[in-house]
């Protein structure tokens, strides 16, 4: 059986068009980890440094030995950030001004194929935290999330600019006779920001709808 590539067989929920698209996301499983603060920051990486540790270790554990029932090869999925800002930022929100990076919420992802077990991940969380005692494991969750209606837009560029492609989705949403649900936003990294000139970067960008 080939490997199960999400950039190829799951295009329309990971690869979106630059120009909005109504989604409709199922339930999917994640390892998540929430936190506060700039992103800028290099404490930021703590919390990224996990999710790949654990997605690795499924990943590598089932190729080794396959035990879960339907397993099939597969590339590990990309970053993903729900944010926000805090309670406390949102008392004196004003939209006409930038938003203090310090004040922002965040949790970050990394979506498991389906046939991952929550007794299986959580039995991988326990093992890599005694592998990895210096890792923030012990904030990382198993977890099952359903986005459901979504408008979505491919975002290439910094992330400072992605009021403009919002500003898009915002509108294209009233066209629709849609509204966004609230102030929560995902990111989805397809590009690695570490290596992928800030010009260039590619990130869908989705916010859910009522």
């Amino acid at each position: 059986m080939m490997k199960h590539e999400w950039r190829k067989k799951e295009k329309d929920v990971y690869i979106p068009k630059a120009k909005p698209e109504i989604i409709k996301v199922p339930e999917y499983n994640f390892f998540t980890i929430s936190g506060k603060g700039d992103p800028n920051n290099p404490h930021f990486a703590n919390y990224i440094t996990p999710l790949y540790a654990l997605s690795y270790a499924v990943k590598m554990g089932l190729k080794k030995n396959p035990v879960l029932d339907s397993y099939y090869d597969y590339t590990v999925y990309p970053l993903e950030g729900v944010w926000d800002i805090s309670d406390e930022a949102k008392k004196n929100f004003n939209p006409n001004l930038p938003i203090n990076k310090d004040d922002l919420v965040f949790t970050l992802m990394i979506r498991q194929p389906n046939f991952v077990t929550e007794e299986y991940a959580l039995d991988v969380i326990e093992k890599v935290k005694i592998k990895k005692p210096d890792l923030l494991i012990n904030k990382v969750k198993f977890e099952k999330i359903e986005e459901g209606s979504c408008i979505q837009m491919l975002h290439i560029g910094s992330y400072d600019n992605e009021a403009t492609t919002f500003k898009i989705m915002g509108e294209f949403a009233k066209k629709q006779g849609l509204e966004r649900e609230s102030k929560l936003h995902r990111e989805i990294y397809l590009s690695d920001f570490r290596k992928v000139a800030t010009e260039k970067l590619k990130t869908a960008l989705r916010f859910k709808t009522k």
